[in-house]
């Protein structure tokens, strides 16, 4: 089946066994958020496109959501197949350049939208951060009262629980969950990490297990960066040398303040220079079609 480009910038579809079943999307829809009101909200997982219908280790966020899936207690079988060949159709359909993409296992079929299908791909247009932001660094704050009950487990519902925190503004770009000893975790769509004399640190428990914070560990010890898995106090962040984040679409986005305290000399640091040019290099060598010989 071909199909058309459609005049919405967001669409959402079912994943069925045949062809991809195009669902409504409310008029008014800009965000994921909008689309899933009315739905019994499972596991998901978000990451965006490369060369329009290319994606970055695939496989590894299919296998998460598969272990999410796991620790929630499903018995639910996900068609890895199925959910590939929609992922592919659906991307190359989709117009413009490249896109955010979420795709989600509901924890029931999607009866509310006119599917019997549980699995939903979702599109949108994706606008990397602006190169000033990697130039200046972003400021980040604190979600004191925000906790991932299930680290492990990529859940849609705290996504709902997050809404009220709104990232990407210019004055607080993104908050950063504490544990209760006031440890930084992670971001509410981010990992973070923290560089002392060298040395980057990031929580080695209680975090999600983010795809591009395994190539980040990866790539950190390939150009010979230590690493220590453990998180910084809330108290220390005034000894950082730098500081950043890392998401699949933000790649690796300095820090430069933290709750009004400004890290290092107040201007991004040369490791997560060094570790954004290794990213990229990763990436142009990496991408696959969802669906590939």
């Amino acid at each position: 089946m071909m199909l058309e480009a459609h005049d919405h910038d967001v669409q959402l579809f079912a994943v069925t066994d045949s062809e991809p079943q195009r669902l409504a999307v409310p008029a008014a829809a800009r965000r994921f958020d909008d689309l899933y009101d009315g739905l019994a909200l499972g596991v998901y997982s978000a990451l965006r496109t490369f060369a329009h219908e290319k994606f970055l280790y695939l496989q590894e966020h299919i296998d998460r959501t598969k272990r999410s899936m796991h620790l929630l207690g499903w018995d639910y079988q996900l068609d890895e197949r199925q959910l590939r060949q929609t992922l592919h159709q659906v991307c190359t359909a989709y117009p413009g350049a490249d896109m955010r993409v979420r795709f989600d296992v509901l924890a029931a079929p999607a009866h509310h939208l006119g599917s019997d299908s549980r699995v939903l791909v979702a599109l949108m247009p994706f606008s990397p951060p602006p190169p000033a932001l990697y130039e200046n660094g972003v400021a980040v704050d604190y979600a004191p009262d925000l906790v991932r009950k299930r680290p492990l487990a990529k859940t849609a519902g705290f996504v709902q629980q997050r809404q009220r925190y709104s990232i990407g503004q210019s004055d607080v770009y993104e908050y950063v969950m504490l544990d209760e000893n006031g440890r930084l975790l992670e971001g509410t769509v981010t990992n973070f990490y923290g560089v002392r004399q060298g040395v980057v640190y990031t929580a080695g428990a209680g975090v999600l297990e983010g795809i591009t914070r395994q190539i980040v560990l990866n790539l950190l010890a390939k150009i010979d960066i230590p690493v220590c898995l453990q998180a910084i106090k809330k108290d220390e962040i005034s000894t950082l040398d730098e500081a950043f984040l890392t998401g699949s679409s933000r790649a690796v986005l300095p820090v430069v303040k933290i709750a009004g305290v400004p890290i290092g000399d107040g201007s991004p640091g040369g490791i997560g220079r060094r570790l954004l040019m290794a990213y990229n290099e990763f990436v142009a060598r990496s991408i696959k079609t969802a669906v590939h010989d």
